[in-house]
């Protein structure tokens, strides 16, 4: 099997693991304890753990995801794009969260406008391989390819929060 068809497999697999969007139980598994790592320190830097108080209960949501840089900023962005609960709660916390890699950082995401999206995406498949088949998009496609499907894909540029840290 050549790399081509290893990395089909693999991507065939992340995206039944993430089935309608959604993770199931063996990817809340791998979630869970990739966020203690990353938690621990113990993953690269650019995986961190990302807690949010949910919307509806109040209990803070743990999950890994990884940091983007881009032109000196930092960014989260949405894998599973627009209809996910960890999207809908930071947008209900007013962007206020904590990221957790070794140490806890208070932070505030805000959410960047459609039209500043595409490079930041373009970054993020360079740096997290297990989103190029939740996105669909080769990492070294055209920046035009990134911007039609920005409007799908939230992102949020990460700022200290020094009201709450």
């Amino acid at each position: 099997m050549g790399h081509d068809d290893s990395t089909h497999l693999l991507h065939r697999l992340d995206r039944r693991m993430y089935r309608d969007g959604r993770p199931g139980r063996p990817a809340r598994l791998m979630n869970r304890l990739t966020a203690l790592a990353a938690s621990a320190g113990l993953s690269p830097r650019r995986l961190v753990t990302l807690e949010v108080s949910g919307r509806r209960t109040g209990r803070v949501r743990s999950l890994p995801v990884v940091v983007a840089d881009h032109e000196g900023e930092r960014f989260l962005v949405s894998m599973l794009g627009e209809d996910v609960n960890w999207v809908r709660n930071v947008r209900a916390a007013d962007g206020r969260a904590v990221l957790r890699h070794g140490r806890r950082a208070a932070v505030r995401l805000e959410e960047v406008e459609v039209g500043a999206r595409a490079p930041v995406l373009r970054r993020y498949l360079a740096l997290a391989p297990g989103a190029r088949p939740h996105l669909r998009l080769d990492r070294r496609a055209p920046l035009e390819e990134f911007e039609r499907i920005a409007d799908r894909i939230p992102v949020f540029r990460i700022h200290p929060d020094t009201a709450n840290g």
